[in-house]
């Protein structure tokens, strides 16, 4: 294998995209484009983010301890791009992208209605790590958009949301289906 400079190390590393919304004590909401994010617990659910401390959603999430975590899809990929661009501390990016922010449940956050997905979240710890910080958030509240949504897997139908990655200068949308899983094992879709 070649050997690979450490500060590409992380563009060899496919990222998914997502939205996280986040609000400032008075309540003005602000967006967020990011690529680092996962799952770290299903019981109780709970997802990671890592943003960098710069970031002015970084200053946001750590007064208010909420933010949502959003999944949007190929049809709003300039939106999101342009959301990742720009401080919220200059403009209001849902005014400026055309994004629709709705009521959360149970955080202040908003939703974001042009999502497929939006998982309300409070902050249960932080770690600092190099030069970004993980806020780990316990997921209290999960919305889906019904289109997108597959009953019998209770998970987003991928045939019908084209959820994003990013991958060097590129966004790509996840593509078809390779395998099954069944029962721990794995059966090949040959084509």
């Amino acid at each position: 294998m070649r050997r690979v400079d450490l500060k590409h190390a992380l563009l060899l590393f496919p990222s998914p995209v997502a939205l996280v919304t986040c609000v400032d004590r008075n309540g003005k909401p602000n967006v967020l484009t990011v690529g680092w994010f996962m799952k770290t617990s299903s019981m109780p659910p709970m997802v990671a983010v890592s943003i960098a401390p710069s970031r002015y959603s970084h200053h946001l999430i750590e007064q208010t301890g909420e933010f949502v975590l959003a999944v949007p899809t190929k049809e709003i990929i300039e939106k999101v791009h342009k959301c990742g661009r720009v401080s919220g501390r200059e403009i209001d990016k849902f005014e400026r992208f055309g994004l629709t922010p709705i009521p959360a449940t149970r955080v202040k956050p908003p939703l974001i209605k042009e999502c497929v997905a939006n998982l309300e979240c409070i902050v249960a710890g932080k770690l600092k790590t190099g030069d970004h910080t993980i806020f780990v958030g316990e997921i209290v509240e999960a919305h889906v958009n019904d289109e997108f949504y597959n009953e019998d897997e209770h998970c987003l139908d991928l045939n019908k949301a084209k959820i994003i990655i990013s991958h060097g200068g590129e966004y790509r949308e996840i593509g078809k289906v390779i395998a099954y899983k069944l029962n721990g094992d794995i059966s090949l879709v040959i084509e």
